[in-house]
């Protein structure tokens, strides 16, 4: 490895990063720039934002490492992302959440839902369970961007940590949300370029795509016999129908995450970061092929990545990458082996940088989401915009702290887990009260409130209690109750989402149908119509 070369190409990158940043900062005047962008970004710096704030290393390192496992049934997760993360998000959420949030002034995810219903509550919770949970799916991303570096440059996984953390950090402070779109649609371009040029390269080296999948099809009696066991069939075929393998794919890593990333308050600011919904229809087109390539690319590179080391060393991706500290298989650090071994040097110091700009673009979108929860939601400054802007990135340092001590608590093979969580959490959480905000006039505030409430203890309680996925990480179960999980197959294996989104959204429209409706006026200005009739009038007047 030419480390002259590798260092020359890094400081190019993070030349680039912290020049983009700086000029966020020089951008950044007042609290709206830094929370919104100041909400005239164009078209593709929006989809680059919002893409690379969705898709980081926990897709390409965690998911693709469990696409090595799993197989190409991952695609499905790809499938999901599209039509619900793109389509489903610009064109039906993100009109609505964008022309809502213009006409009620409102800069952050808790803000507009707190204002949608008129309750301090509901803005205070959100951004608890934000402030709380997104430290967890930022520790993931971290990981996946510090495990890359362990792995090609052979240095410090503390180090490699700290670096990730500390450029992060500092550019997102500074330059608030320009600054995250700026570095972010840079970066995201530069992740484009790799993953093409990544799966162009898997391909050759397979001997083409007809012989690369042929190969693996053939590789289904290299399978392991504890996970045959639990309904695999090979990395061509989807899992057992209704076996444990086939509900852990679907209902946690293609449910969970393809339905979960509908209510994620990072991604949703970003609507709000345009100024018109004709932007959000020419954003679709880079945001899908974004989501297209990160995904489809990373998931596959990652099942075909066992064609490749069955031919060179004899085994599968799985019992490549074992830990020296655990003697266990750690799937993490499946993608980053592959890009050492099986490509050429120049794509791996590629690589390095776009896993640091997956790492880093996510993080710093995540970051921002955590500094204004706490210092808009939480904490708002009584001292103006520039108190306002200060307290912003004092909230920015504190979820930066926050999050790299969780990344050195976290346990190995946690990024696709830590992701699934978070992005389950927001949809049990979130979905069905934002959801009724912005398209049910009838939603009460007893409604989502307990909807909202509902849905965070029972995806909490699934989680810490009954998911063995989950509780046997975090052992609370086993330290209250002395056992893993209290719940037999298959509601140990069945995503928390499934239970308790749909207890959401039964009780959110419940409670509302059966409690008193919010004021029509108030109605009218959430949805327009206020604005409207008093134009009729004026125009009545007028005549």
């Amino acid at each position: 490895m030419s480390y002259g070369m590798l260092l020359f190409i890094a400081l190019l990158y993070i030349g680039i990063t912290v020049y983009l940043g700086w000029l966020g900062y020089q951008h950044t005047k007042s609290s709206k720039d830094y929370m919104i962008a100041g909400g005239e970004v164009h078209p593709y710096l929006m989809a680059m934002g919002y893409g690379s704030t969705f898709i980081s290393t926990s897709a390409i390192v965690g998911f693709g490492g469990a696409a090595a496992v799993y197989g190409m049934s991952l695609l499905w997760l790809t499938a999901f992302n599209i039509i619900c993360g793109v389509f489903i998000a610009f064109v039906i959420l993100g009109t609505r959440t964008r022309s809502m949030g213009a006409i009620l002034n409102v800069q952050t995810f808790p803000e507009m839902l707190g204002v949608r219903f008129r309750s301090k509550f509901i803005r205070t919770f959100s951004a608890i369970v934000l402030t709380v949970s997104m430290p967890l799916y930022a520790a993931a991303v971290m990981i996946g961007g510090a495990r890359f570096m362990e792995q090609a440059l052979q240095v410090n996984y503390t180090a490699a940590l700290l670096i990730v953390a500390f450029i992060v950090g500092a550019y997102v402070m500074a330059g608030g949300m320009k600054g995250v779109l700026y570095t972010s649609a840079f970066q995201g371009t530069l992740m484009l370029l790799a993953m093409f040029l990544l799966m162009v390269l898997t391909y050759v080296k397979l001997g083409g795509i007809t012989a690369a999948h042929q190969a693996l099809t053939s590789l289904a009696d290299k399978v392991p016999a504890s996970l045959v066991e639990q309904g695999h069939m090979g990395w061509t075929a989807m899992p057992e129908t209704g076996s444990i393998l086939w509900l852990y794919v679907i209902t946690t890593l293609v449910m969970g995450v393809g339905v979960g990333v509908l209510a994620q308050p990072q991604l949703a600011v970003r609507y709000l970061t345009v100024k018109s919904n004709k932007d959000l229809y020419r954003a679709l087109a880079p945001g899908g092929v974004f989501i297209l390539m990160m995904t489809g690319v990373g998931f596959t590179v990652g099942a075909l990545s066992n064609v490749f080391f069955n031919d060179k060393f004899g085994k599968i991706s799985l019992l490549m990458a074992i830990d020296p500290a655990t003697n266990a298989p750690n799937i993490d650090k499946i993608i980053p082996l592959f890009i050492t071994e099986a490509m050429p040097s120049w794509l791996g110091y590629l690589f390095l940088l776009t896993l640091l700009a997956a790492a880093m673009s996510t993080l710093s979108g995540q970051i921002h989401a955590i500094a204004t929860s706490v210092s808009y939601d939480l904490f708002k400054s009584s001292r103006g915009d520039k108190g306002q802007l200060k307290l912003a990135r004092y909230g920015t340092l504190f979820g930066f702290l926050v999050t790299l001590l969780i990344s050195f608590i976290l346990p190995g093979n946690i990024i696709a887990i830590a992701t699934a969580i978070f992005f389950g959490l927001c949809a049990a959480s979130f979905l069905p009260m934002y959801v009724s905000g912005l398209f049910w006039k009838r939603a009460t505030v007893p409604g989502v409130t307990w909807g909202m409430v509902v849905g965070t203890v029972v995806y909490v309680f699934d989680m810490l209690f009954m998911h063995t996925k989950e509780a046997t990480i975090f052992k609370v179960s086993q330290l209250i109750l002395g056992k893993d999980t209290i719940a037999g197959f298959p509601w140990n294996v069945i995503d928390p989402l499934v239970i308790a989104l749909p207890a959401s959204i039964i009780v959110t429209l419940v409670v509302s149908l059966v409690t008193k409706p919010m004021e029509q006026s108030h109605i009218d200005k959430c949805f327009g119509f206020q604005s409207l009739r008093n134009q009729e009038t004026t125009n009545t007047l007028n005549r």
